[in-house]
């Protein structure tokens, strides 16, 4: 029997409602002075988003979209708080000025956590159903968790309903149902995208939608109605924090509202006199004066609150802009490892192919950090990987801490956001480079940007293993080169070693770093069978051996000469052999330097401008196609900054630039550089 809710309660929810009422009506009054910066505000979802932001804990992890200020307001935010973010003030307590209005990220001990998410519309399904799944991993490793416990976490995720058409959206709902991971999605469904109305976008609601994902349980409900709303979402989470199993609730409510600041309502919406009948504040005012609250009580707490609200407005209005040097702060976490350390080649160690020194960095991280685990496809205890790079680990760790996901990248991606919020260290990987870019969505706009849209109160700790590159007739859809894009997206640390001992030393400074690392791991060198790559393998490296990111190796050195023209050549991955046998096939070990550089964000530009201004010519060797890539702009930078040492332009070899590479083994040996290639390149430069 559903016990009545109390006066304070209904009280309480009274003023949240007139709260963001009032907010997003001073709003429409002071529009132009406002809307300098788009904001979308709650009117018409006040009743569903209260009666959700009241009940939730502190320990509970939250996810709001950009319509759920009333939302934030019941979890304690104040309206001067969202003024200063909707103003975009340096004050402003989730982004420092730096993201729109009611994009919170919120680290407060006495309040829900709220971990930095995008504008893009149900990008956050994922980051959310991370974290429930970091709930389940980590009660799945500690016996003292009771599952009877009342006061065990949640995850809440936010959505519009007409993101639910968003395909990341489906890979969010299957792993929550697949591992019954302890989630609520709260669907507000108004009806409308922006302008496309409902009957245009979906074959069906949420609610209807939920059903194809067996152990996803659904309810629709009125998210107007403010006692159903509180006694379904009461009784939703209380399940969810006792049996740890997915909920959906699908909240019908109507749009009060523009869409944003930017798109007003009256461009496009012909539904507006039924949307208004369904206005929840008229329908909670009514509930409250049945149970006994009077007319002058509640125009009292109106009152008041427009007073509030006008005064925060006034306030926020005078407060500071972030100053210019604000830009440079946060894209990044201070990491604690920035010196070589450890024994890099042990005495009677003896050599490993590259690939073992990855697994046996992994083996050693996870036998002394329970918060590391790995997933992916087919990482887990039957294949421990395509290229065998986990194996024994899911037999020596179990298949809770090593384990396999479906195919779907974008959660493997994503859902490290989550993982890390809850205090783990994901390892995970796509399992080749062609496979990434359905993972791009969510390493650009929720792993990268974390960090810095938050003001540095969430970085997103993880690693991304990325098989990549050319051999043995891989074909076009498993040996690409991809760093160029992925290097654009700022924000992320970028490792490309060329030998074993280079892996397993920036594995674990990865570890340790409590940013996003994508380290690019050649699988022509994982085992060196390519002729040529025997430089490849390592005496395994001691296990406190690490290796801080930024610091190129100049695997060949040379002392300046000035009888002879000398060349540096600058490189990474697979590119580091083909110099170093292309040098020594020509007998110019003495005359030619070859710089590793190991890391390619950040770089080590220092090392790279000294070597070629002390050789005087340079050659920059990748096997990414050659135009418009991360090696070429590389090459333009040297040019810049040696121009004056220079004796000859900066030259680049890469692959040829066509759409793909072929599988055929002669167009695949015509299609990417080698040794002859790279010896050619080299005589014509000396000779330039």
């Amino acid at each position: 029997m559903k016990k009545n809710i109390t006066k304070e309660t209904l009280k309480k929810a009274f003023k949240n409602l007139v709260t963001a009422k009032a907010m997003t009506e001073i709003y429409e009054a002071n529009f132009k002075v406002v809307s300098k910066y788009v904001h979308a505000t709650s009117r018409g979802h006040e009743v569903i988003q209260t009666a959700v932001g009241m009940q939730l804990q502190p320990q509970d992890y939250m996810f709001p979209y950009y319509r759920d200020d009333a939302m934030l307001l019941s979890i304690g935010m104040t309206p001067y708080e969202l003024m200063l973010q909707v103003l975009a003030k340096k004050d402003d307590p989730f982004s420092a000025g730096r993201t729109y209005y009611s994009h919170p990220s919120l680290r407060d001990d006495d309040k829900p956590k709220i971990p930095h998410q995008s504008s893009a519309t149900g990008m956050q399904a994922i980051p959310a159903t991370g974290v429930a799944m970091g709930m389940w991993y980590k009660e799945s490793m500690n016996s003292e968790f009771d599952s009877e416990e009342s006061n065990l976490p949640i995850s809440v995720c936010s959505l519009g309903d007409a993101s639910v058409t968003e395909g990341e959206i489906a890979e969010a709902f299957q792993m929550a149902a697949l591992k019954q991971l302890p989630i609520l999605y709260l669907v507000q469904d108004n009806g409308w995208d922006i302008s496309a109305n409902e009957a245009e976008t979906r074959a069906q609601n949420a609610y209807e939608y939920a059903a194809g994902f067996h152990g996803l349980e659904a309810i629709s409900i009125d998210g107007t109605d403010f006692e159903q709303s509180f006694h379904t979402v009461k009784k939703v989470i209380e399940t969810i924090r006792a049996e740890r199993r997915p909920f959906l609730i699908h909240a019908k409510v109507p749009l009060l509202n523009h869409h944003t600041s930017g798109v007003r309502m009256e461009f496009y919406r012909d539904d507006l006199e039924e949307a208004r009948s369904r206005d929840p504040y008229p329908k909670l005012k009514a509930l409250l004066l049945k149970n006994d609250f009077t007319e002058k009580q509640l125009s009292e707490i109106e009152a008041k609150t427009e007073k509030e609200v006008k005064a925060a407005l006034d306030k926020a209005l005078k407060a500071a802009d972030p100053k210019p040097e604000d830009l440079f702060t946060h894209d990044f976490a201070p990491t604690p490892i920035t010196e070589e350390v450890g024994e890099r080649s042990p005495k009677g160690g003896e050599k490993v192919v590259m690939v073992d020194c990855a697994l046996f960095a992994i083996e050693e991280l996870m036998a002394k950090h329970k918060e590391c685990l790995l997933y992916g496809q087919d990482v887990g205890g039957r294949l421990g990987g395509v290229f065998r790079e986990a194996a024994t680990l899911a037999q020596k760790f179990g298949d809770n801490r090593v384990f396999n996901t479906p195919i779907q990248e974008a959660f493997i991606v994503g859902s490290t956001v989550g993982m890390s919020a809850v205090g783990l260290k994901p390892i995970v990987e796509v399992q080749f480079a062609d496979y990434i870019w359905p993972g791009l969505n969510q390493l650009f706009t929720e792993v990268s940007r974390s960090c810095y849209l938050s003001n540095g109160k969430w970085p997103v700790s993880m690693i991304l293993r990325v098989p990549i590159g050319a051999y043995g007739s891989g074909g076009p859809y498993h040996s690409s080169s991809v760093e160029s894009i992925v290097s654009n997206i700022r924000g992320l640390k970028i490792a490309y070693p060329s030998n074993g001992a280079d892996l397993k030393g920036l594995l674990k400074a990865a570890y340790y770093d409590p940013n996003p690392v994508v380290i690019f791991e050649h699988k022509g060198l994982y085992w060196s069978k390519v002729k040529g790559t025997k430089g490849a393998t390592s005496i395994e490296p001691s296990e406190d051996y690490m290796l801080p990111f930024g610091k190129a190796w100049v695997l060949q050195e040379i002392w300046g000469q000035e009888a002879e023209e000398t060349l540096s050549i600058i490189t990474y991955g697979m590119g580091v052999h083909w110099a170093m046998n292309a040098s020594a096939e020509l007998g110019m070990q003495d005359r030619i330097e070859v710089v590793d550089l190991r890391t390619l964000h950040p770089l080590d530009y220092e090392t790279v401008f000294k070597s070629v201004k002390k050789c005087g010519k340079c050659l920059v060797v990748t096997e990414e196609p050659s135009d418009n890539g991360f090696s070429r702009s590389l090459q333009g930078r040297i040019q810049e900054e040696c121009f004056q040492q220079l004796d000859a332009p900066v030259m680049l070899i890469g692959s040829e630039n066509m759409p793909a590479i072929p599988l055929n083994s002669v167009l695949e040996e015509t299609m990417i550089p080698s040794v002859e290639k790279v010896k050619a390149k080299i005589n014509n430069i000396l000779n330039y």
